[in-house]
């Protein structure tokens, strides 16, 4: 394990001047909770252009302005069960299924070890969780962004683990995805066949000519706003970081809600009463609504579908209404 700090650095876009500083970074770097930014604040862990620490988490932010956040390597130690909330829709000796809401990290990192999924399952199952990936990641077999909502299948041995592992190595897991995204796709089917590697200011992926990793996404058009928005059916045939938001931003239709991939240009098609829910939806509009898998045991095929959360179909409301 590395004993060396990440560096992240963060700049301020014409959007974000006169945010609070802990607001700016949370957005930025959504990974990290904005009660730990707030403590790397505290610390003295984030720098300012000029080298000195930003002490206060309210320091309202100018434009042009950088900012370097130092996040110290993870811990160690096990992170602590906690009875946090969680929806169990399927649970045997080998495995669960979870539909995780929006909002909460899947895992504990950056020296961050509580608050998280894998805290709520240590605290459900009482530790029977694969070792592999402990101490941080015990049964975590894949993940979905903090801000998307839905399915995860996780392993309580490690021969569940492994096997699991493999199939979505070799992509025989069944995943699909529910997103609304801005303007309407042309074709409305298609396939999205574009490398994914870290962009230019290393917290970000993008779609890339030269190198990445190679990733298709399938994708559908379920139902259209006007020219507003769609609400569009993903299903991966690969699996990279952020690779649906990624990819359908660089086809000019990013999810509504998306701060690091999205934009609000559309906005003006929206009738003046649905513009502010949409301009402020809170986070990406992504659903993991539907995974499929054989059974590490049995081999029985199993499927498991999640019905899209409050707020998406609030979303999905405010849009029919243009």
């Amino acid at each position: 394990m590395s004993t060396l700090a990440t560096t992240y650095t963060v700049a301020v876009d014409a959007d974000k001047a006169g945010s609070r500083l802990d607001r700016l970074l949370a957005d930025a770097l959504p990974d990290l909770s904005r009660t730990r930014l707030q403590g790397l604040i505290a610390a003295g862990k984030v720098i300012d252009g000029s080298g000195r620490s930003a002490s206060d988490p309210s320091l309202r932010v100018r434009i042009g302005q950088v900012f370097a956040v130092l996040v110290p390597p993870p811990s160690p130690e096990t992170p602590p069960p906690q009875a946090l909330a969680i929806d169990v829709v399927y649970e045997d000796d080998h495995l669960l299924v979870v539909d995780k809401p929006a909002g909460l990290v899947v895992h504990p990192g950056a020296g961050n070890l509580d608050g998280t999924l894998v805290n709520a399952l240590l605290a459900h199952t009482q530790g029977r969780l694969s070792s592999i990936g402990a101490p941080l990641r015990p049964g975590i077999v894949h993940r979905i962004d903090k801000d998307t909502s839905g399915l995860l299948v996780v392993a309580k041995t490690d021969d569940a683990h492994r096997i699991l592992a493999r199939q979505f190595a070799q992509h025989t897991v069944e995943r699909a995805y529910h997103a609304v995204v801005w303007g309407n796709p042309n074709p409305p089917k298609g396939r999205i066949d574009k490398a994914i590697g870290r962009s230019h200011d290393r917290i970000r992926m993008a779609a890339v000519t030269q190198g990445g990793k190679p990733a298709v996404t399938y994708y559908e058009t379920r139902v259209r706003y006007r020219s507003t928005a769609s609400l569009i059916e993903c299903r991966l045939a690969s699996g990279r970081t952020h690779q649906i938001r990624v990819h359908l931003s660089s086809i000019g239709h990013p999810l509504i809600g998306d701060k690091k991939y999205g934009r609000s240009a559309n906005i003006f098609a929206a009738r003046a009463e649905a513009a502010q829910m949409l301009a402020s939806f809170p986070r990406q509009a992504l659903h993991a609504y539907l995974i499929g898998f054989s059974h590490p045991a049995s081999t029985d095929t199993l499927r498991f579908r999640s019905r899209n959360p409050s707020d998406f179909n609030g979303l999905i409301d405010c849009l029919e209404k243009i």
